[in-house]
């Protein structure tokens, strides 16, 4: 696996989960900060609309926080290009606070050794986009503690 980087949406085929009840799938990455040269703290983005029904929400790109119930999602809209080579999501999705983590560099690199097969990079986010996300999860009570710290 190259050097990973802040900013950086990886395409694994598929992904293994770390709690190992989840079955392999296809799956997108964003790195969201290097903490240092052992581990990256990283969100799987998904397609599962979870926002309350009771929150009014457009159907735009950006950030969602409700404090009152601890609920937190970034979202992208199908039309918004998020990286620098054009791409976008063929979907509306999400990145929840909660499931920020972080994984060890190491451990990625001997699971995904072979760019191009085991993983792909699918481009860097634009920075605008990306400053927005970050910054979504900063001031985000959903967010743990120590991930916001490293943010």
């Amino acid at each position: 696996m190259k050097e990973l980087r802040a900013g950086q949406i990886i395409y694994f085929t598929p992904f293994y989960f770390k709690n190992g009840r989840s079955a392999p799938k296809p799956k997108y990455f964003i790195v969201l900060k290097k903490a240092n040269n052992e581990s990256i703290l990283a969100s799987l983005p998904t397609r599962k609309d979870s926002i309350p029904n009771f929150i009014a929400s457009e159907e735009t790109t950006g950030c969602f926080e409700r404090t009152d119930i601890f609920f937190n999602v970034f979202r992208f809209d199908k039309q918004t290009i998020i990286t620098t080579n054009g791409k976008q999501f063929d979907f509306p999705t999400f990145v929840y606070g909660v499931h920020i983590d972080s994984y060890n560099i190491s451990d990625l690199k001997e699971v995904y050794p072979v760019e191009n097969t085991d993983y792909e990079i699918w481009g860097e986010m634009k920075r605008e986009l990306f400053e927005k996300l970050i910054d979504c999860f900063k001031t985000s009570k959903q967010v743990k503690r120590k991930f916001k710290r490293l943010l």
